[in-house]
């Protein structure tokens, strides 16, 4: 067994960036890297503060990791299969060993749920598929755009870039009511209902075949198919969940749970990586002054 001061479960930007400051207030921090977060499909993110000729995901979560062990922080491939408290802590279950933690820091964040698409995962690396019309809906600007959705979320989202192309579609692919047609002509949304049987990817352009063989070409197609919440580890132990699915915490990041704090996509609001970094910002001060609170090392009342 090993014993550190903090666990971060999650190698995300909201865990990277609770490492670096956890470590920076001198505290031992372990991160457990249960693979590659979310962040790595960014072909390129042209709104990450401070890099506006853009940053590959992969650059940015390689930097974001030098820059937390820079300070002591321990980032270890592997996956917590199990969480549970252990006295005033938590013990992990951690490649095969346990390992004590006074502190908990979830930022597990979500899964995409992708459209089932032959070729989908290259279409993303491509930017062919897109994820979050927030981080880069301007590069869709004037462009043909196409939104895959199965519920009402198709329509909110193809609304939403309508705010940089007039020539948006829904493909709506649920097997629920399709969105109203009056609604959507208001909004100047075209649908077309029925199942993507294809994507073909032709230079810089994604070709969808739909219902009967009929073709029609985009040059960005967005899945508007929701995420699912990574938040197992957390339910295990009672922490509350908003209607969403996602985690419930205060305005420090702590979960209905004591000593667990959460940030990151894991956690509802917009996901987006300057909210997580901030959340985990927010995070990281939290545990440490508990921690310092626990130590009675603030001053008293």
């Amino acid at each position: 067994m090993s014993d550190v001061d903090v666990l971060i479960v999650g190698a995300g930007p909201a865990g990277l960036t609770s490492a670096t400051y956890l470590a920076r207030f001198r505290r031992s921090v372990l991160v457990a890297d249960g693979g590659k977060p979310r962040a790595c499909w960014i072909p390129v993110s042209h709104n990450m503060p401070g890099f506006p000729e853009g940053i590959t995901g992969e650059l940015m979560l390689k930097r974001m990791t030098a820059q937390a062990t820079e300070y002591g922080a321990v980032v270890e491939p592997g996956r917590v299969e199990a969480l549970e408290i252990d006295g005033d802590g938590f013990r992990a279950d951690l490649n095969g060993r346990s390992v004590r933690a006074r502190a908990v820091v979830l930022a597990t964040g979500v899964v995409d749920r992708k459209p089932s698409l032959p070729g989908v995962d290259d279409a993303i690396e491509r930017s062919l598929v897109r994820i979050c019309p927030i981080c880069d809906g301007y590069e869709a600007t004037g462009k043909a755009v196409a939104v895959i959705g199965d519920d009402d979320m198709g329509l909110r989202e193809a609304a939403f870039l309508r705010t940089y192309s007039d020539r948006v579609t829904l493909i709506h692919v649920g097997e629920g009511p399709a969105p109203r047609a009056e609604e959507a002509a208001r909004l100047g949304v075209e649908v077309l209902v029925g199942p993507v049987e294809a994507v073909r990817l032709r230079d810089d352009r994604a070709t969808c075949l739909t219902w009967g063989g009929a073709e029609r070409s985009f040059d960005h197609v967005y899945s508007a198919l929701g995420t699912t919440p990574a938040v197992d580890l957390a339910v295990r132990l009672g922490a509350r969940r908003a209607d969403d699915g996602r985690l419930m915490t205060d305005d420090h990041q702590t979960t209905s749970v004591p000593g667990l704090w959460a940030a990151g996509d894991v956690v509802r609001g917009l996901n987006q990586i300057a909210v997580a970094t901030a959340e985990a910002a927010v995070a990281a001060t939290a545990v440490h002054n508990e921690l310092r609170r626990a130590e009675g090392m603030v001053v008293r009342d």
